[in-house]
């Protein structure tokens, strides 16, 4: 694709290789040979890269997000249910990492969909991904900031002792400014928003700290003991038993996603898929080749851990009349179990440390799905692409049209789950099946038509593992397709 001195984009354009002080020659020499000159700062370390994709995660904020998915199963769907799917996301981490590390850059799903890809299938499949992703980031922006938005609402709930409910109109303001604000910050704030990643991973594990000791010793007279934790299992749903237990997988599944309506009837919210938050921060971070692995499996690892941990505290202190959690009318499952544990004082100073830590994760996904944005635009892939693609130099070398066109694009959806949650619903969990879609196909397109074209970078898996990591982790997004399509209350719900 590429010849000496000189970079082609998927559209075959030609250009000069040219770091321009931006990155190192090593750096830029890599990203040319992909096909690509150096347009944005490198000035993302590893540890900086593992602090975006754990920000977007937000691991807290997103299982209190999710709840409603893992609570119907019980303990066991709680605690079981978020520890065996986070394992097969680490191993679509590990089949990612692989790739990642091998070709890092900005657009990396898409255009290692076409590199691997037949001939006759490289132009459809390359932009079916594509448009997943960015939708898929795009509507994680919306999903977060209306969870942003019903969090922080829910604190004034709480605090007038749930006398006063807030109209749909007030809901929209609330993330209509949310998402406004996040446009500012990401545009102003590029040549620090390294370092913040690692303020943002401090916030989340001060939460995680303030969570996992405030609840035990609050509900220190009535917490269950281990056999309740770990073998307990309910069912809330219409589904048979055992299927109850599999949808309460949707917790971290739902990866990246799930439907947020502003009524705060569903949620499209940001969980363990966040990682491939990494793969698109590929062109601003330094030694690409080694630091997207690295914060692939940093991110997805920490998540699994603390996740389970902290589903291991929560069961072990949620009230055991579950249809009250749920049905919580504080709007928020997560806040009840704070509630019923630490009271309405605790309740309001955990519940804000929660909204401010989802608020970090907003900005955070909205760097990510710029790039996404900024690098589809590059190869001329997108609606008005001419017009996202030049690169700000005022602004610290980002893609600033771009931020600013998803910020708009997260504003319409969220006006759409307002007026049209049922629309807006049916949409959304398309874009989660499209999300694994964007994830699995070029892994499938690597080991079915590639698998002579790939070259380890320093991170590999090797001969003996990657090609079973890799259809394993396309078995797991497939189940996750199905699993999606599926109403969690059951086929007849009341």
């Amino acid at each position: 694709m590429t010849s000496s001195g000189t970079t082609n984009n998927l559209n075959g354009k030609a250009s000069k290789v040219s770091a321009s002080g931006l990155a190192s020659e090593d750096d830029a020499a890599v990203l040319a040979k992909l096909g690509y000159k150096q347009e944005l700062r490198r000035n993302f370390s590893m540890v900086e890269v593992f602090g975006i994709a754990f920000s977007i995660m937000g691991l807290l904020p997103s299982i209190a997000s999710t709840l409603v998915y893992s609570i119907p199963a019980g303990p066991v769907g709680m605690v079981w249910g978020w520890f065996l799917a986070s394992g097969f996301i680490f191993i679509v981490g590990l089949a990612m990492a692989d790739l990642g590390s091998s070709m890092p850059t900005s657009g990396g799903l898409y255009w290692w969909t076409h590199f691997f890809a037949s001939p006759a299938t490289r132009n459809p499949l390359s932009f079916l991904v594509g448009y997943s992703n960015t939708l898929g980031l795009v509507g994680g922006l919306c999903s977060i900031d209306c969870e942003f938005s019903l969090m922080f609402l829910s604190v004034i709930v709480i605090a007038r002792d749930g006398d006063w409910t807030p109209s749909n109109g007030i809901i929209y303001a609330t993330f209509l400014g949310c998402v406004l604000c996040h446009g500012v910050l990401a545009s102003i704030m590029s040549k620090i928003m390294g370092k913040l990643q690692t303020v943002f991973v401090v916030m989340n594990f001060l939460l995680i700290a303030a969570t996992i000791i405030a609840l035990p010793i609050g509900a220190r007279n009535r917490r269950h003991e281990g056999h309740y934790v770990f073998t307990q299992t309910e069912n809330l749903t219409s589904w048979p038993r055992g299927w109850a237990f599999m949808l309460s997988w949707l917790s971290p599944i739902w990866s990246g996603l799930r439907v947020v309506a502003l009524e705060g009837n569903a949620n499209f919210e940001t969980t363990i898929g966040a990682f491939d938050s990494c793969v698109h921060m590929s062109e601003e971070c330094v030694n690409a080749a080694r630091a997207v692995p690295a914060g692939i499996l940093m991110s997805i690892g920490s998540c699994w851990l603390f996740g389970f941990i902290i589903m291991i505290v929560l069961a072990a202190t949620i009230n055991p009349e579950l249809e009250s959690v749920t049905g919580s009318n504080f709007g928020q499952p997560m806040a009840q179990i704070y509630y019923d544990a630490i009271g309405k004082n605790g309740t309001m100073g955990l519940m804000s440390l929660l909204f401010t830590v989802q608020f970090l994760m907003g900005i955070s996904i909205l760097v990510a799905a710029s790039r996404q944005t900024w690098a589809f635009s590059r190869d001329g892939a997108l609606p008005f692409s001419s017009f996202f693609r030049p690169i700000s130099q005022q602004f610290g070398y980002i893609p600033f049209r771009a931020i600013w066109g998803c910020v708009l694009l997260a504003a319409i959806l969220g006006l759409l789950s307002l007026i049209a949650p049922a629309a807006a619903q049916a949409l959304f969990s398309l874009a989660v099946a499209g999300n694994n879609l964007a994830w699995a196909t070029p892994i499938l397109a690597r080991v079915v038509w590639g698998q002579r074209k790939f070259k380890p970078g320093p991170f590999y898996t090797g001969d003996r593992f990657s090609v079973p990591v890799a259809w394993t982790a396309i078995i797991f997004l497939v189940f996750g397709i199905i699993l999606s399509m599926f109403p969690v209350e059951g086929p007849n719900p009341t």
